[in-house]
């Protein structure tokens, strides 16, 4: 039975591949509760440890085709339903005058969708996280790169864990609490 308020065992490597090779020998054990903490983006990181393609770039391309419609409906109503006026020999509705609408639109509802996204799919604000709890933690906004099996894991055990990330070759392992 494993502790209810344990989150699970952390250990630091000192650079990138190193962490992407261990993360995928982690993921090979049948793990699959991983996280990974690192001062900037590692390549194939995500890849190592099994995280499926974003869904964010879709939420913005709805959000952008919904922004092209609303600004298409907008001017194609108010200029041939709402206040129809033929003024010079202009058409009620014309696709040219309406691109920069249609693109500022788009852009802006693309803008919101992504950054919201962004927030809503990383679970943000996130003002406390367990790994906080690892002392060595302010090393992954610098230089350090941390490996995280959560406890939450079937199988976790947190010896095995501890012993497995330091034969991986991870730098002050500990179990950290929640």
């Amino acid at each position: 039975m494993t502790n209810p308020n344990l989150y699970g065992a952390v250990g630091s490597f000192d650079d990138g591949p190193e962490l992407v090779e261990a993360a995928r020998a982690v993921r090979e054990l049948g793990y699959t509760k991983l996280d990974a903490f690192t001062p900037f983006p590692v390549h194939g990181i995500d890849e190592a440890m099994g995280i499926p393609r974003s869904k964010l770039g879709w939420i913005v391309l709805c959000a952008g085709f919904l922004g092209a419609a609303s600004a298409l409906s907008l001017i194609w109503w108010t200029g041939s339903v709402s206040y129809p006026l033929v003024i010079g020999g202009k058409p009620l509705f014309a696709l040219e005058f309406s691109i920069p609408v249609t693109f500022e639109l788009t852009v802006l509802l693309s803008a919101f969708a992504a950054v919201f996204g962004m927030f809503a799919l990383n679970g943000l604000p996130r003002l406390y996280h367990p790994v906080f709890n690892y002392p060595k933690f302010a090393g992954a906004t610098d230089d350090k790169f941390l490996l995280a099996i959560e406890a939450s894991d079937p199988k976790f055990d947190a010896e095995q864990s501890v012993r497995l990330l330091t034969t991986l070759g991870a730098h002050s392992v500990e179990v950290v609490e929640g």
